[in-house]
């Protein structure tokens, strides 16, 4: 028998990865970031007396001047963008007034996640303030999908509603939005996804990735483009300041939504926050407290993975408008019936994923050979549609490959699709559109659906794709690492500068350092829940307490068979952070690898 040229290029290149992978011990590929534009570096470390890391940290975020390190620090109110240079902002004000002087009903039409609910739940709020007679309708994800569906039209339609005003959806709504100009309704969009190629004619707009659309900042959260239209209808009738009370709403979508964390996102989070932390609304208030943090230090990173899981739940479970409520919730004990829904809701949400990843897990190791197929695509016809995509990403998080999930939904295969960094999830699917139902996305994450007799070819068209466009090395993360420092530079005012930098979020990320040939204080500990726990010091540098999350299997490779150090000297990559004991803070460096340093 005979091997094509295209088998021995297919057999070269998984024996390629096999070794690759095995002669890869580190967790990542590091790779040190060049500092862009040493000049600027300097000048930054002359001008604010700071530290060359720090200077080149920022000189990275694109902050390479006196001017812009200003803003960066001390942003204001002022600094944010005319609402009207949104293309169809006066048109949608022109709109609004008109149902408000003609007491008409309007309709919010918001998505069912984090930002479209804390969107629909702050234009309610700010509308029914100026006089507004206005409903919400939040989508059923399991029966609607995402976005304008005609089961909600047709409750306007029942209702005598003269305006919708949809918030983080309705881009792509180009029959949607005929079909409920037929019934004499009218459509504002609010909206910061990509469209499509065709824009919905609707009355107004309002998207900055719209093309032709001025906007200077493209990359607002949904709440955030509904934050403009209240900025402009706002300023119109004489009330500018009342829309900045609303910014909590605003903080929460857009750290909740992965929005870059740069020029007017980062503005809006920042007050947001301070909104948040000082004067609560109840529904946060209840939130807050279920999800046991501590007001007065509530952070991007505490929306992210403490209040945002909690409101996302009951819309992947159930009725998200069980979220609404408690934001719209006038007090606290009201607010706190609604947060305890919200967060048993979140564990239900937690024990379905647990069982569906961890089924997903040990059909990877006995279905698939990663050897051979470089995407991860699985099918089980009764997992939860509603919680796929939260362990496709748990699945990247594991194996670092494409994943894909798909589950059966009325007769229809549906599916939830995660990426990982070199990898284009949006072209992938389009090379493979004659065999979907219908696909949407971007490159990092993506839906789509299928007929059950097309998976089997799909995943071979698929796989083929993601062998053509990633090599071996694509498929071990990289840690991007901001800066070099030694251990003694990271004093209270290299602390407290870097503090300055949040809040955090993509763009923004809390930067990550390395120091190289760190002593190992004392043997490392290892906590029940795989936590590895270590001492270290440099020279005559302070010693200090370094905790890795989910790390502890990794430090066998520091010990012999005795369970005693045979390694002293290692290389970390960490972010720093701040532990609180007695009341005193100390810093803590949370380690995201490590390796043996080479002498």
């Amino acid at each position: 028998m005979t091997t094509s040229p295209a088998g021995e290029q297919n057999s070269a290149y998984l024996l390629l990865i096999s070794l690759f992978i095995l002669i890869m011990k580190q967790r990542y590929n590091w790779k040190i970031l060049d500092c862009p534009d040493e000049f600027s570096q300097q000048v930054l470390v002359d001008d604010l007396n700071i530290s060359p890391a720090l200077a080149k940290i920022l000189v990275l975020r694109e902050v390479d001047s006196f001017r812009k390190a200003r803003q960066f620090f001390k942003p204001t109110l002022d600094d944010l963008h005319d609402p009207y240079l949104l293309n169809g902002m006066r048109d949608a004000v022109k709109r609004i007034i008109k149902a408000l002087t003609e007491n008409q009903k309007i309709m919010i039409y918001g998505d069912y996640d984090v930002d479209g609910i804390n969107a629909s739940a702050m234009l309610y709020l700010f509308l029914t303030e100026i006089g507004g007679n206005v409903e919400i309708y939040i989508p059923n994800r399991i029966k609607e999908g995402y976005g304008i569906s005609k089961n909600g039209i047709d409750e306007a339609i029942q209702n005598g509603t003269k305006l919708i005003i949809s918030v983080d959806c309705g881009i792509t709504a180009v029959d949607e939005t005929e079909y409920a100009k037929n019934y004499g309704i009218d459509l504002i969009i609010c909206d910061h996804h990509e469209p499509g190629e065709v824009i919905p004619k609707a009355l107004a707009v309002l998207d900055p990735l719209k093309p032709g659309c001025p906007y200077p900042y493209k990359y607002l959260s949904g709440a955030g483009v509904t934050f403009k239209l209240m900025q402009a209808l706002a300023d119109s009738i004489g009330m500018k300041e009342v829309p900045f009370k609303y910014l909590d709403f605003v903080a929460v979508a857009g750290a909740a939504d992965i929005v870059p964390l740069t020029g007017e996102n980062r503005i809006l989070v920042k007050f947001g926050l301070e909104k948040l932390n000082t004067d609560p609304r109840p529904g946060f208030k209840a939130l807050i407290d279920k999800a046991g943090l501590k007001l007065g230090n509530i952070t991007s990173s505490h929306i992210v993975f403490g209040l945002a899981p909690r409101i996302n739940a009951v819309g992947r479970l159930g009725d998200a408008q069980r979220a609404v409520q408690l934001l719209l919730s006038k007090n606290y004990e009201e607010a706190l019936f609604y947060a305890e829904i919200l967060d048993k809701e979140n564990r239900n949400r937690r024990e379905i994923d647990e069982e569906i990843l961890n089924e997903a897990i040990q059909k990877v190791e006995t279905e698939l050979n990663l050897d051979e197929e470089i995407a991860i695509i699985l099918h089980k016809e009764d997992w939860h549609i509603g919680v796929i995509g939260i362990v496709a990403s748990r699945l990247v998080e594991k194996f670092y490959r494409p994943s894909i999930l798909l589950t059966n939904v009325d007769g229809v295969v549906k599916g939830s699709a995660r990426s990982i960094a070199d990898f284009n999830l949006y072209e992938a699917l389009k090379e493979c559109e004659d065999l979907l139902l219908q696909f949407g996305g971007h490159k990092a994450a993506a839906g789509l659906s299928i007929h059950q007799d097309k998976i089997r070819e799909f995943k071979k068209r698929f796989n083929e794709v993601a062998k053509k466009n990633l090599t071996p090395q694509q498929l071990i993360p990289t840690l991007e690492i901001e800066a070099v420092v030694e251990l003694n530079s990271i004093t209270p005012k290299f602390r407290r500068i870097l503090e300055r930098f949040a809040p955090f979020g993509p763009q923004n990320m809390k930067p990550v350092f390395m120091t190289e040939q760190v002593e190992l204080f004392e043997r490392p500990r290892i906590s029940s829940n795989n936590h590895l726990f270590m001492k270290v010091r440099k020279n005559n540098s302070p010693v200090f307490d370094v905790v890795g999350y989910n790390l502890g299997d990794y430090a066998q490779s520091l010990l012999d068979l005795n369970g005693s150090l045979k390694n002293t000297y290692i290389d970390i990559a960490y972010t720093i952070e701040s532990m609180t004991i007695n009341d005193m803070i100390f810093p803590q460096l949370n380690l995201k690898d490590f390796r043996i340093s080479q002498k």
